[in-house]
């Protein structure tokens, strides 16, 4: 065999070598996508199964510390004791109306079939007022922000923005990222800051009251230059109006 030909072979393997690298880092091109599950009414209060995830695991490492919108991670604050089934909060694009003081939780519970508009996602972080009692016995007021923890979902279902609060810990979460097994399911991540906390969070059904409603138009224009990939493809089509075709990928 001549020089020549040694080298037109050398570099024949070399390129078949990074075809295969090519392939390997697109797999998902050819990984099934998980089952599709019909989509949850847009309502209120959605009972939902949760998982956790971080940003140490092998399938994340690549992404670091940070979400889909190019932002960070964030963990949810911590627990509150005991969190109760509140009023729904009224967003600012909604008219005032009056609301009985005597009004039950359980009236509120059947709400839960109001859809409510969606509205555009703000980065503005919500602030809340404690009430501090000094020393002296006096009372003084200080303004801290809102710990938003990060969560990851279907966008088609839960659009990118979409502020929800778990009814049992009466954290925070906002919608931020997406994933492969996430795609066409009722199945929210939730960020934690840790493999132990992800650990020992596992998968609960879970019952969130959605505080905002993220924009899937934002949420759309978004996805649609990254649909080369098969899970983003899923969620442009529903988003689309198109769930027989996103039902049918596969």
């Amino acid at each position: 065999m001549t020089h020549a030909k040694r080298r037109n072979l050398a570099l024949a393997v070399l390129a078949a070598f990074i075809a295969i690298v090519v392939l390997s880092a697109c797999g998902t091109s050819h990984r099934a996508l998980p089952p599709y599950e019909r989509p949850l009414v847009k309502t209120d209060f959605q009972n939902v199964r949760t998982t956790a995830y971080t940003h140490t695991e092998s399938d994340h490492r690549e992404y670091s510390n940070h979400n889909a919108l190019g932002g960070e991670l964030h963990a949810a604050g911590p627990p509150i004791h005991r969190a109760e089934v509140v009023r729904r909060a009224i967003p600012a694009y909604e008219v005032p109306r009056a609301i009985p003081v005597d009004e039950t939780a359980e009236t509120e519970v059947r709400r839960a079939s109001y859809s409510p508009h969606l509205q555009p996602f703000s980065m503005a972080e919500r602030r809340t007022t404690t009430t501090v009692r000094t020393t002296r016995g006096r009372s003084r007021s200080s303004s801290v922000p809102l710990i938003y923890g990060s969560a990851a979902a279907d966008w088609s279902r839960w659009p990118a923005g979409t502020v929800f609060r778990l009814l049992s810990t009466g954290q925070i979460y906002r919608v931020e990222d997406y994933g492969w097994a996430l795609s066409g399911r009722n199945t929210i991540d939730l960020y934690m800051a840790n493999q132990r906390e992800m650990n020992s969070w596992g998968a609960r059904e879970e019952t969130i009251q959605v505080l905002q409603w993220g924009d899937p138009q934002r949420s759309l224009q978004f996805l649609r230059s990254h649909q080369n990939y098969r899970h983003i493809k899923r969620m442009v089509l529903e988003l689309e109006g198109r769930h027989k075709d996103a039902a049918a990928l596969r």
